[in-house]
């Protein structure tokens, strides 16, 4: 049987280089977003690449839906080998201004539906010896200018989310290590190009990111790398 791994947050930039990656080396790829139409459009221009793909819409900042979607893509692709979690989720930009669900829904996409997609998805990932693979963004990082740049952008939420997912990150590296599953993310630190926060100056492609995501999954060493 394949293995599996589940995109989580598919788009046109990273998620989609992930799955082309993964795919190549003869993962079945289910891939996950809210957008059906846009999901099962993706499927098919894998599949007519050879891969194995498969369209699964989810809110994934909802934890319930997340792990039955794990459930479904199990019941349809086999076991879950790898858990790509590259889920965006923007709101309370201004944290003296924004309503606390804002706030909640932002840490909802970074860290809950990940937890809840990580936790139904672990017996596979043991069984397996398998990877949860986190995008993670500069804006997570404890520094001055970084936090002047979250206020300015109006992207305070999405840091305070952000931040909250890298030490998640560590903190399941560290715990899912000795039991065979390794966690790790890539910090992205700049623009990818191609996507919807291209605004024509962006220098990151999105397939050397997808190969860093390769790289981690093969040498399972570090909990987190940069990329930029």
């Amino acid at each position: 049987m394949q293995p599996t791994i589940i995109v989580c947050g598919h788009g046109p930039g990273i998620s989609d280089a992930v799955a082309r990656r993964f795919g190549r080396e003869g993962f079945a790829v289910a891939i996950v977003a809210r957008n059906a139409e846009r999901l099962t459009a993706a499927a098919a221009a894998l599949t007519a690449e050879g891969i194995t793909a498969r369209a699964f819409p989810c809110d994934l900042g909802d934890p319930a839906a997340v792990g039955a979607l794990v459930r479904e893509v199990r019941a349809a692709l086999g076991p879950v080998s790898v858990l790509h979690w590259n889920a965006y989720g923007g709101g309370a930009g201004d944290l003296t201004a924004s309503r606390p669900e804002e706030l909640r829904a932002a840490l909802d996409v970074a860290v809950h539906g990940m937890i809840a997609g990580v936790q139904e998805a672990l017996g596979d990932l043991k069984a397996a010896k398998g990877a949860v693979l986190v995008t993670g963004g500069g804006l997570a990082f404890y520094d001055p200018k970084v936090d002047a740049m979250a206020v300015q952008w109006g992207a305070m939420g999405l840091a305070v989310a952000k931040a909250a997912q890298h030490k998640a990150v560590g903190l399941l590296h560290q715990r899912l290590r000795g039991e065979g599953v390794y966690v790790g993310e890539v910090v992205v630190l700049g623009t990818v190009k191609g996507t919807t926060f291209d605004g024509g100056h962006a220098t990151l492609e999105a397939s050397a990111i997808a190969e860093r995501f390769w790289d981690l999954h093969q040498r399972r060493a570090e909990a987190s790398v940069n990329i930029s």
